[in-house]
């Protein structure tokens, strides 16, 4: 068993502060519907962290269950904010056995390399691979 503040599935090692805890506990989807929350604390506290683990904890359960198709979309304000977040994202995806199943991508439109599956190089980026395939998760620009 685990508190409602945990996910069943977090980094090896990773302690939340209060405020991704409280977030935590209000986004895992292993406790019923996610509620809405609003995560405002200063740059470099972890305000990622607050919504990304738990997405990536219902991706987990979700493909187990056989849940198909996108389970998260995060929206940026800017293409240099989204393609910073995605190469961190690919850096955490690669580097965590447990993430091994876990496709992502990113689309925003600029001219970039393709990617067809989520490497250190990166999230996926070919857009037939997003259309078709549809990635677990999808980074994106809200402009």
């Amino acid at each position: 068993g685990h508190s409602a503040d945990t996910l069943t599935w977090m980094p090896e090692g990773f302690t939340p502060y209060v405020h991704q805890a409280t977030a935590f506990a209000r986004l895992n989807s292993a406790l019923g519907r996610p509620q809405p929350t609003l995560v405002t604390t200063g740059t470099g506290s972890g305000k990622t962290e607050a919504f990304l683990l738990p997405i990536l904890d219902h991706v987990i359960r979700a493909r187990r269950d056989g849940v198909t198709g996108i389970k998260g979309l995060i929206l940026y304000p800017m293409n240099a904010l989204a393609n910073d977040q995605a190469q961190r994202l690919a850096d955490r995806i690669t580097s965590d056995a447990r993430l091994a199943e876990v496709t992502a991508a990113i689309y925003t439109g600029e001219e970039v390399a393709t990617h067809t599956v989520v490497s250190k190089d990166g999230l996926i980026t070919d857009r037939i691979v997003i259309r078709d395939d549809a990635p677990d998760i999808l980074l994106t620009n809200y402009k």
